[in-house]
């Protein structure tokens, strides 16, 4: 594998569109022929992270967990797409830390967007209190303050939001222009 390692972190709202975009993109960066792999906090959850629950040091622990993992395929030249809520800001710093070679991706449409989008009924549950501690709704998402690509999914198609993060990939060296 002639490439350098990278991990995407897409972050955002439930609904907000980031397995959407690591789906596209994940496509595009295989029929170029890099090595990549996709860790989706959905599959992660169900997976490496089983019995972790909501609360703020076990949504923390989730987030250290994929960044470790990032960090081991990031640093063997493997193109990482992470696409998890990660709704604090200090717990994504502390794996951009970790990683080196990090990309924050906020995927960010309005909550109304989101809650329109919520094929799950996650929002809906959370509105009558079924689920407590929604990101969202009764716990924060802080918003990254500086990321290197924002898709505005509610207002750009998904070949934009692709188009973008491609052209920061290039622009960083981790593909060819």
């Amino acid at each position: 594998m002639n490439q350098r390692g990278v991990t995407l972190w897409f972050t955002g709202l439930s609904g907000a569109g980031k397995t959407t975009i690591t789906q596209a993109l994940e496509k595009k960066l295989r029929e170029s022929s890099y090595g990549i792999e996709v860790l989706d906090g959905d599959v992660v959850r169900t997976n490496l992270t089983k019995g972790l629950g909501f609360s703020k040091a076990d949504r923390d622990e989730n987030i250290r967990r994929i960044g470790f993992v990032s960090h081991l395929l990031t640093r063997h030249g493997v193109i990482v797409l992470v696409s998890a809520i990660s709704p604090y800001r200090d717990i994504r710093e502390e794996v951009r830390q970790k990683i080196g070679n990090f990309v924050e991706i906020f995927v960010n449409a309005p909550l109304a967007v989101c809650e329109g989008r919520d094929v799950k009924g996650l929002y809906q549950k959370a509105r009558k209190g079924e689920i407590k501690g929604f990101t969202g709704i009764d716990d924060p998402y802080e918003e990254p303050l500086n990321p290197e690509v924002e898709c505005r999914t509610d207002l750009e198609s998904l070949e934009e939001s692709v188009a973008k993060v491609w052209a920061k990939l290039i622009e960083l060296g981790y593909i060819a222009g």
